[in-house]
């Protein structure tokens, strides 16, 4: 609805430009005030035009409000300063945003755009840790918001089936005789992990084993050793079937799972080896590699080891030129260790293969106040005693308020609240920034995520509580909102801007501010507007409803259930 009412601003502050006798940037968005109090939709123009007229920009503002033709939906345009300020008629716009919003709310129109996101890719030698749930939760809403945004997104997890870890693995159970089943744990990637944990002990202590690992990688990229080729794929599909099991839990799927070796057998690597060998742009020095000093990169890009094997790096390459051929963009989710390898990408795919390179988004690392993890020493925090802690930790919450509940009623709703918590936590903050898991906020009734999923589960007491069919209601004619309507009216109205702001910047922790203002904007309506009994209980009734609609899809993106009972 910000869409159109923003069109028209648009449109009447260009019309008072015809009137100007100077060519300006005509290219140009309105803003949402930081205060109510001055508007619902603000214009920096007269900064342009100050340039041409050579004149202050409150005096621009001033004279351009005076020139404006103010459209209905509008009570009165006003400049604060250089800023000119349009006000929203509430009377007139409330009904039409009330009439407007639908189950699809927020959902943008097509823009043919296709986009191919990796996230998550962790090595399947073990379960996902908190070292990687950030990829996870912000690669999978960022989908979501995306999608919403009118793009075409498939999502990739791409499988590191061969490399040294699994290779590892793989030679615990051929030279070692350990046996993934032989290990405790109920989910089968928290006991492939213990098994690497213990051959990786005995790698580090044996040079035999470690020329072992060698000659595994090199057979298994040969593929030609039928029996070989069966336990490293066993060992990668029993892993990852364990590791989705996890992403499943907290609300995550991907389109695709692309396993590296394919580019191997499919003679990818070897045909994009050959290529950028007869451009010229490799050097031999034991190792086939690419010199990259002359783009400003130190290290070199090594293609092919010194017995011929190819490196990660090399299939990671062949599997972006993959990926380029599926969309229109590319985009990888990578932790902040990864620049320099992304960094050589970029410089290959614009000097070498000229190509656009994929687009990346760093992320940093989260920790909980105890310190940070690691795989390879065992001592890690999995996701899923992450997410076990926190549903525990709201089963202890629920039953502290409501007591009267029974377990049956407790459980389903402990993990919707601790799922929540976990996703809405870490999505909040911006990726580029370091993040310390929080118990104590993630898990707020009354800040947190669980303070959202309360207030869509009171618009569902409420509205059953009416016992009326709700579609069937009408918006009052004489409906004029107060301040605390118009207040939830507007944060309704803003969420299609907001979808698309936070989407073309590729962001996502503005949509959990977006759902606090919202949550927080209902609330207030609810402590302080009788809606049952009221003179115009169907249009707040409407009003409620729209509400719940535009919590329950806003929490959505960032993968969080709305629950109708808390």
């Amino acid at each position: 609805m910000y869409f159109e009412i923003e069109k028209q601003a648009i449109d009447a502050i260009n019309k008072a430009l015809d009137q100007y006798d100077v060519e300006i940037d005509r290219d140009f968005r309105l803003d949402f005030p930081p205060n109510p109090d001055l508007g619902d939709l603000a214009s920096t123009i007269a900064f342009s035009l100050t340039k041409k007229l050579r004149t202050s920009p409150p005096e621009v503002a001033k004279d351009l409000v005076d020139k404006i033709e103010l459209p209905e939906i509008f009570s009165k345009v006003q400049n604060f300063g250089p800023y000119v300020n349009f006000f929203i008629d509430y009377d007139v716009f409330s009904k039409l945003l009330l009439e407007k919003v639908s189950d699809s709310y927020g959902q943008l129109p097509h823009t043919g755009e296709k986009i191919v996101l990796e996230h998550t890719s962790a090595n399947p030698n073990g379960p996902l840790h908190i070292g990687h749930i950030r990829n996870s939760i912000f690669g999978d809403s960022l989908s979501r918001l995306l999608k919403l945004a009118g793009r075409d997104v498939i999502t990739q997890y791409y499988v590191n089936d061969m490399g040294r870890q699994i290779a590892i693995i793989v030679c615990g159970i051929t030279e070692l005789g350990l046996n993934i089943d032989d290990y405790e744990g109920d989910k089968v990637d928290h006991k492939v992990g213990k098994l690497y944990f213990d051959a990786n002990k005995a790698v580090e202590e044996d040079e035999n084993l470690q020329a072992k690992v060698d000659e595994l990688i090199q057979k298994y990229e040969e593929g030609s050793d039928d029996e070989l080729n069966a336990i490293f794929e066993k060992v990668v599909s029993t892993c990852i079937s364990g590791m989705k099991e996890s992403l499943q839990r907290i609300n995550i799927i991907h389109d695709d799972f692309v396993w590296e070796g394919q580019f191997v057998r499919s003679g990818e690597v070897d045909d994009l080896v050959y290529y950028i060998q007869r451009e010229g742009f490799t050097r031999e020095d034991d190792v086939l590699y690419i010199d990259l000093t002359d783009f400003n990169i130190e290290k070199e890009f090594v293609l092919r080891r010194s017995n011929g094997t190819s490196l990660y790096s090399t299939r990671d390459l062949a599997y972006h030129k993959y990926k380029a051929t599926l969309g229109d963009t590319v985009l990888d989710i990578l932790g902040s260790d990864h620049k320099l390898a992304a960094k050589q990408i970029k410089v290959i795919f614009e000097e070498i293969f000229r190509q656009t390179p994929p687009e990346v988004i760093f992320y940093e690392f989260i920790t909980l106040p105890e310190g940070s993890m690691s795989t390879r020493k065992g001592k890690f925090v999995s996701v899923d005693e992450l997410v076990d802690e926190a549903v525990s930790r709201a089963t202890d919450e629920i039953k502290s308020r409501n007591p009267d509940l029974s377990d049956e009623q407790i459980t389903p709703m402990a993990e919707e609240i601790g799922i929540g918590a976990v996703r809405f936590f870490i999505a909040k903050l911006s990726p580029e920034k370091h993040l310390t898991f929080k118990w104590d906020e993630a898990l707020s009734f009354e800040r947190g995520c669980a303070s959202i999923q309360y207030a869509h589960a009171r618009a569902c007491k409420l509205l059953k509580k009416s016992g009326k069919d709700i579609s069937a209601l009408e918006v009052a004619d004489e409906w004029s909102p107060n301040e605390a309507e118009k207040d939830l009216v507007r944060q309704i109205a803003k969420f299609p801007q907001v979808v698309e702001d936070c989407a073309n910047k590729n962001r996502v922790h503005n949509i959990t501010q977006y759902c606090q203002d919202l949550a927080g904007s209902f609330n207030k309506f609810y402590k302080s507007q009788q809606v049952i009994g009221s003179d115009i209980e169907d249009t707040r009734l409407i009003l409620v409803d729209r509400a719940k609609t535009t919590i329950k899809n806003a929490l959505d993106i960032l993968g969080v259930s709305a629950p109708e009972k808390m």
